[in-house]
């Protein structure tokens, strides 16, 4: 069990002022993992004041140095990838291969690249008689879940730093444990004191004091849409700069030309990736509704391939939950859309056989969705697939849109431009054509309220950069 106890502020680890602790557990085994503290406000004031006393020297180091620490934090993950890996498959449930190549493999991409672009960024521009100066943006404050915790950490604060801000994180208190492996990392690295401050604790304490504080200059959200809109609201009384990635209910358009079986796989691995736990996951599958009952026979199939297991098992392709309360809000919506009339094609919300420990979840497929029905229109955050049957390609687009979030989504046709044309029309900020590969370089973010602003590559780098335009 690793026991944290100290918090890492102005270069140093401290003790917080907060005296609780919050236990992490294996979501696997449901054995306790680690502990950390509890901060309260003032220990989210002395770390916001460490990174407001550190902001003017670190905002005009030049991006040279800046880039060289950013490489040395790269290869610092690298060499921690196996112990990250472990860590946040346990913490999280993603099976351990898998968590090799994004939970650690993706956030030593994030720092590497934010060093590519904190010395490939132009830092102003003649126009007209003014020149446009990019600056950071000043003190960022970091909000992070726990379903990708390190990648999510490395997203916001790899191009924040790059960009020359100085940073708070607040990682989940759920999945905190990479965070602490991130700071050991910086502090070898060699960051100036005070750039990077981690405090711990839950959204009420110490996520609203930061949000709140009024030498924040701007807040990095990731999260539900119900604490994004908290986030919102709590900072606009200090009308601070906020950029929000909340949550998703996206769908995968399955046109009546496409490669139909290979749709459905695909939509069912894109659905299923980290037992469902991901923000962006293709959740509804819309078919042609003559293809409805052969997509969900496949889509049955497909589910049923998934081997449950615990994390760190090699054989196990599907993990459990991360908690016990996300266990029991997934049974739930799977208990609610049997209430309301879908057809359960497989799976349901009993814990799965051999497996009396860990918070799992059967791979669940619904078919016969109506828009209507909770499970169509909420986000359920667990391997549970809707299958919603359309009648023309207009009723799609309809179909696709008619949700409050805007995140992602998919699209499969043997037309690639037909495909690019239904994508267009969709609502939402990253849609794959025919199961498209993720790109860490494209800009990832929502419509509506799945949130605003972008993250990854230079157009996540920019959201730390003000604008100043200088009169000549």
């Amino acid at each position: 069990m690793k026991i944290h106890d100290k918090i890492y502020v102005g270069g140093q680890w401290v003790s917080p002022s907060g005296k609780g602790t919050f236990d992490v557990i294996d979501s696997s085994t449901e054995e306790p993992l680690g502990r950390i503290p509890a901060c309260d406000a003032s220990d989210v004031d002395r770390a916001v004041k460490a990174a407001r006393a550190a902001f003017d020297a670190w905002s005009q180091t030049p991006p040279a140095r800046r880039a060289e620490l950013l490489q040395k934090i790269q290869a610092g993950l690298a060499d921690r990838g196996a112990e990250i890996a472990a860590t946040v498959a346990a913490e999280v449930g993603m099976p351990l291969g898998l968590s090799t190549i994004i939970q650690a493999g993706l956030p030593a991409m994030s720092f590497a690249v934010a060093a590519q672009l904190a010395l490939g960024s132009s830092a102003e521009e003649p126009v007209g008689n003014s020149v446009v100066v990019r600056e950071a943006v000043g003190v960022v404050g970091c909000i992070t879940p726990w379903n990708y915790p390190l990648h999510q950490v490395a997203a916001k604060v790899a191009p924040a730093i790059g960009a020359g801000c100085t940073v708070v994180l607040k990682p989940s208190e759920v999945a905190p444990l990479s965070a602490f492996i991130l700071a050991e990392i910086i502090d070898k690295a060699g960051l100036p004191a005070g750039v990077f401050n981690l405090v711990t604790g839950d959204g009420p304490t110490v996520g609203e004091a930061i949000a709140g504080h009024g030498d924040v200059d701007m807040v990095s959200f990731t999260g539900s849409t119900r604490a994004g809109k908290r986030v919102s609201e709590i900072a606009s009384q200090t009308v601070k700069r906020v950029a929000l990635e909340l949550g998703g209910k996206s769908p995968n358009v399955i046109l009546d030309d496409a490669d139909l079986p290979r749709a459905v796989r695909g939509g069912v691995q894109n659905c299923y990736l980290n037992s469902g736990q991901t923000c962006s996951a293709w959740t509804r599958m819309l078919v042609p509704r003559a293809k409805h009952d052969e997509a969900a026979r496949l889509a049955k199939e497909a589910a049923e391939a998934f081997t449950l297991g615990r994390a760190l098992d090699a054989s196990t392709k599907l993990g459990p939950l991360v908690s016990k309360r996300q266990q029991e809000r997934v049974r739930a919506y799977i208990r609610k859309g049997i209430e309301e009339g879908a057809t359960l094609v497989t799976g349901g919300p009993e814990q799965p056989d051999g497996l009396p420990k860990g918070f799992f979840v059967k791979p669940t497929v619904f078919a016969n969705v109506k828009t209507t029905m909770t499970i169509a229109q909420e986000e359920i955050f667990g391997p549970v697939l809707c299958i919603i049957p359309y009648d023309t390609e207009d009723d799609a687009v309809r179909i696709a849109n008619d949700t409050i979030y805007g995140l992602a989504g998919g699209v499969w046709s043997a037309d690639v431009e037909r495909a690019k044309r239904v994508a267009r029309r969709i609502r939402a900020g990253q849609i794959d054509i025919n199961g498209g590969a993720f790109n860490p370089m494209a800009p990832f973010g929502g419509y509506k309220q799945s949130g605003h602003g972008r993250e990854l590559g230079k157009f996540g780098f920019d959201e730390f950069l003000e604008k100043k335009s200088l009169q000549l």
